[in-house]
């Protein structure tokens, strides 16, 4: 069996992973799904790695369902750590290139839309 190839443009997946989580999760992910298609259009998305990931050219971001929380995937290392404070004022934690979103809350539309825009910025840079 072949690999899929990763630039395929595959929503139907990321409708199918929607579905499958809990309320408060599904909610959540369907607005990042938004912010993400907001900010960034022209990007692909699919399930990868048992996520839905967005591609530009190459993975941009992703975001995921936990256990106790929603998971941003910025795929950066840098965001994270600048953003920090902000982030942490916001509720957010961090681990590595991921945020860390409390479900059930409303979400830091504005912030998420400026991590969104950093990343964007480092990826037409690469």
């Amino acid at each position: 069996m072949s690999k899929p190839k990763p630039t395929r443009q595959a929503p139907q997946e990321v409708d199918a992973y929607l579905a499958a989580q809990e309320d408060g999760f599904r909610e959540a992910l369907e607005q990042l799904r938004q912010i993400i298609r907001r900010v960034a259009p022209a990007c692909t998305e699919r399930v990868n790695y048992q996520i839905p990931i967005f591609r530009l050219k190459r993975d941009f971001v992703a975001m995921s369902a936990a256990k106790r929380h929603t998971g941003f995937h910025t795929m950066s290392k840098a965001i994270p750590i600048l953003m920090k404070e902000e982030l942490k004022a916001a509720g957010i934690w961090t681990s590595g290139t991921t945020l860390h979103i409390k479900p059930g809350g409303e979400l830091p539309v504005a912030l998420l839309e400026k991590v969104l825009r950093a990343r964007l910025d480092e990826a037409e840079a690469s």
